[in-house]
């Protein structure tokens, strides 16, 4: 909360900007609702979702796993390598488009509920600050806790942070992360250094920046302008209910003894006025203001005015989930055009997807850029020797075995033309494709082929384009 009467929202340049220009802290009052209750068992049971989730396996492979270091991708049993670029591109055009279907019928329904900025925040990190700190209230307004409240109060946040820490570094390595705890930092020190800052970052995040990384951050918040429209579902004030706002008058009979009171009728809305739905807000706005790019549609100015129009006799949902289409006297429209076109458009990336995945082969072998010298003369210049790097891929979940075959009339100059891959493996091959300079046409190209053969009965054909001195064509 702001200690400075000064500093209303009149007066307030930004949510959690004061007018002179320095940061509003913002402590929000909790309101307790149903919102607020079944927000709390959601945010709980994702907060052990996520920390199950990189120890999840799905056919013998990670659930969700971004290993940097071997440069592979798992998604729900699925392993995705640098080569599938196709693929992951429809998967992160998917996962865009999803996010514009949910955004276009439910609001920032994301951010109130399931993000794990506001998860992590409002149900771990806030809590214990009130622990420490005091509940926020009406006529109470505490600055923070001092001494050794204080103290322990970040003693228990670093803890939270490094629990943390390691449950976001499990989904880019693993079970691998318990070893980095357990084991002394002498013994694996670019590890330590990771989880160190990582939990540094953490504790930056929750303890410092905060609602910031929701405002200034995520660009979520400013492409929502794009992506509601009237229809969207979105947190929102009634203002024909409740203006003009007020406090209730307490009226007086005119005549004590006269046994018909003379009542006077108040032309106040049934908003009072309190700033119960300003002070419970997490990023600190008024939604009485209308939609802004700060709310997160958490649902708590929603709990906090029920609370306040029950205690004044008063309908509930004067504050509510609604559109805007319905607070101006429109019928509501499920189907309009973007709630038509999102779906068609995920059915046919999705297919594609699909088809592309279904399509994919036990291997992949690819003829990568050359390097060095184009082609050399061998044996007189009898022979024209090019180099070829090959980059070769094991998909299957076997150990295999693969043979390079050169063309008739062509040799390979290789140790061995067969190479064995571990499930998943990638090898870059290097060696020469030895070709007769008789070959080679008047420009000095000669267009070949080579056949890879796996075990496991994988076959693909590459072609190549091998170069030689120009005007050695043969009769």
């Amino acid at each position: 909360m702001n200690d400075n009467p000064a500093n209303t929202t009149e007066n307030r340049v930004l949510a959690t900007l004061n007018a002179d220009g320095s940061r509003r802290w913002l402590r929000p009052r909790l309101s307790v609702g149903g919102f607020l209750k079944a927000r709390r068992v959601v945010a709980y049971a994702l907060i052990v979702l996520f920390v199950l989730i990189p120890y999840l396996s799905i056919g013998g492979k990670p659930m969700l796993r971004l290993n940097l270091a071997e440069r592979e991708f798992s998604f729900f049993g699925t392993t995705f390598l640098p080569s599938d670029t196709l693929l992951m591109t429809l998967l992160m055009v998917t996962l865009f488009v999803s996010i514009f279907l949910i955004t276009a019928l439910f609001g920032r329904v994301w951010c109130g509920w399931a993000c794990p900025q506001t998860v992590y925040m409002e149900f771990l990190y806030r809590p214990i600050e009130r622990l420490f700190d005091g509940a926020p209230g009406k006529k109470q307004r505490i600055k923070g806790s001092s001494g050794a409240r204080k103290v322990m109060k970040h003693i228990v946040f670093l803890l939270c942070s490094l629990a943390l820490a390691h449950t976001f570094l499990a989904y880019f390595v693993g079970p691998e992360v318990w070893t980095w705890m357990l084991r002394p930092p002498t013994e694996h020190p670019v590890a330590f250094l990771i989880v160190f800052v990582t939990s540094a970052l953490m504790m930056l995040d929750f303890g410092f920046f905060r609602e910031q990384v929701c405002l200034v951050m995520c660009p979520y918040g400013r492409f929502q302008a794009a992506l509601l429209d009237r229809h969207s579902l979105i947190v929102t004030y009634d203002e024909k209910r409740g203006e003009p706002r007020g406090k209730k008058k307490r009226h007086q009979p005119v005549n004590a003894g006269d046994v018909s009171l003379k009542v006077v009728e108040d032309t106040r809305g049934d908003c009072i006025d309190c700033h119960m739905c300003v002070t419970t807000c997490p990023t600190g706005i008024d939604i009485r203001e209308g939609l802004q790019m700060e709310c997160i549609g958490c649902a708590q100015c929603i709990d906090a005015c029920n609370t306040v129009m029950v205690k004044v006799g008063k309908p509930k949902n004067l504050i509510c989930y609604s559109s805007q289409a319905i607070m101006t006297g429109e019928s509501t429209r499920f189907v309009r055009p973007r709630t038509l076109i999102y779906p068609v458009v995920l059915t046919i990336l999705l297919t594609i997807f699909l088809m592309v995945l279904g399509g994919k082969a036990t291997a992949e072998a690819q003829i990568l850029p050359r390097q060095g010298s184009t082609f050399y003369a061998l044996d007189g210049d009898s022979e024209i020797a090019n180099q070829v790097r090959m980059r070769l891929v094991n998909r299957s979940e076997e150990t295999i075995t693969y043979t390079i075959t050169p063309p008739e009339a062509t040799r390979l100059m290789i140790d061995s033309p067969e190479f064995t891959l571990e499930p998943s493996d990638s090898e870059v091959i290097s060696f020469q494709l030895v070709v007769p300079a008789a070959a080679f046409d008047i420009q000095g190209v000669f267009n070949t082929s080579l056949i890879i053969t796996g075990s496991d009965g994988f076959e693909k054909t590459l072609r190549f384009r091998a170069l030689g001195p120009m005007g050695h064509a043969s009769p």
